[in-house]
């Protein structure tokens, strides 16, 4: 079904305007939640456009009870802005993008990709894992971006936080699985960081550092939780040299003309 294209330019760019205490929160814990960025007519137009997009280019048909646990956290598609100009519009929101670039408080950000994270009915935890050690990137300044397309409450699995972990040196060679959701989370209940899951409302979103942990519980509503996330990353940010085969995939896929040292542009 083809949706009727609406004109939503002025609320994806207009400015959001950020306090001095949800700056400082982010810096200092390493993720902040934001109410009402979005009204819900944009949010269940766009979810509409990556919904179709999701189910369209999604390749894991494989039946849940013999998926691993990463398979089974969630339905996984990037880039959905190069496949529908709709779509595009939503991940090039230079409202997100400001906001990113004002949380980090760098003088501009870029994309590095987006990926649509759709935990269907039925659907396992994710497990505790840091973004960046996917990312071969010299920074610590990356930011996801974790916009829900509907209200999501505990049975949905909202995103979770540990507060404080992306100025910790922990974990940081753990891929997202079994392995990392056992250390971490002895790791980071020994150290005894503080545990962020709460619900979140319809236009609420989140954003968070690359290096912060974060996890999220089993879907056992009934209902897709659908979400999109942009990751962004200093405009000045560099490539760094490869630490591990994901990190060289991620050189190879996102900015292969890149070479070591040199702006990620």
């Amino acid at each position: 079904m083809k949706v009727e294209k609406i004109n939503f330019t002025e609320p994806l760019n207009a400015p959001f305007n950020l306090s001095s205490e949800q700056i400082a929160h982010f810096r200092e814990s390493g993720f902040v939640k934001l109410k009402d960025v979005f009204a819900r007519e944009l949010l269940e137009y766009y979810s509409d456009v990556i919904t179709q997009q999701v189910f369209l280019l999604n390749r894991n048909t494989t039946a849940m009870e013999k998926r691993s646990t990463y398979d089974r956290a969630f339905l996984q598609v990037f880039n959905l802005w190069y496949k529908d100009d709709i779509a595009k519009e939503f991940v090039f929101s230079k409202r997100l993008a400001k906001v990113a670039s004002d949380l980090m408080g760098t003088k501009g950000v870029r994309l590095y990709h987006d990926q649509a994270l759709y935990k269907e009915s039925g659907g396992g935890i994710t497990p505790w894992h840091a973004d960046q050690y996917y990312w071969p990137l010299d920074s610590p300044n990356t930011v996801t971006v974790w916009i829900p397309f509907q209200a999501t409450p505990m049975e949905m699995g909202p995103l979770a936080f540990a507060a404080r972990s992306h100025i910790e040196n922990i974990g940081r060679d753990l891929e997202i699985g079994d392995q990392s959701e056992k250390i971490l989370s002895e790791e980071l209940k020994a150290r005894d960081f503080e545990y962020h899951n709460t619900p979140f409302d319809l236009g609420e979103i989140s954003f968070h550092y690359g290096w912060t942990f974060h996890n999220a519980g089993a879907n056992t509503s009934g209902t897709a939780r659908k979400v999109m996330t942009m990751i962004y990353m200093d405009k000045d940010i560099t490539l760094s040299m490869p630490k591990n085969k994901e990190q060289l995939v991620d050189w190879e896929k996102w900015c292969s003309l890149v070479k070591i040292g040199e702006t990620v542009a």
